[in-house]
């Protein structure tokens, strides 16, 4: 059965002893931020420079690689699926440098802020537009923190992945 409390503190130990700077992304951020929804993973924007130290370590931790590329890895080791998103341009680099401490499942864990985690939802669903659950995540998101939201952002956002329709439609004037 997958535990993922335990799963998170191994991966939070595990990127703690490769240091690699780390802030949760995907379906348990948004948990930290007021959204809950099933999820089977876990997934982190990590450093960049830190991406083969982390690989060797989760190799020897028994973790099988099932893609790993400059700007990603996935790895799973019996019913645990692990995600990492790899910052090296300056946009991610800054989304990750400007993550926030939250508390979730007992532990406190850096976390991208709302708009950076919308930004990474469009982007998933830019690349693959049957991504269907990032859009309702991206709704989510935007009910719960509609408030708050930094507009000026999240417009940069959906210029960048040239997305001004949807801009339009979820952040009507």
């Amino acid at each position: 059965m997958l535990d993922l409390a335990r799963q998170l503190d191994e991966v939070l130990g595990t990127l703690e002893a490769v240091e690699a700077p780390a802030a949760l992304i995907g379906g348990l951020a948004l948990a930290a931020h007021g959204v809950v929804r099933a999820t089977l993973d876990v997934d982190f924007l990590i450093d960049a420079e830190a991406a083969a130290r982390l690989h060797e370590r989760l190799l020897q931790q028994g973790h099988e690689c099932l893609y790993r590329s400059e700007d990603a890895g996935n790895y799973v080791r019996g019913p645990e699926r692990l995600d990492f998103l790899y910052a090296h341009r300056p946009i991610a680099r800054k989304l990750l440098a400007g993550s926030e401490v939250r508390k979730l499942l007992g532990r406190e864990v850096r976390v991208i802020g709302v708009e950076g985690l919308i930004a990474f939802k469009l982007q998933a669903l830019c690349n693959d537009p049957r991504r269907t659950q990032d859009l309702e995540d991206i709704r989510a998101l935007l009910r719960t923190h509609h408030a708050s939201v930094d507009r000026v952002a999240l417009k940069g956002y959906f210029e960048l992945f040239s997305r001004m329709d949807l801009h339009d439609e979820l952040l009507p004037d």
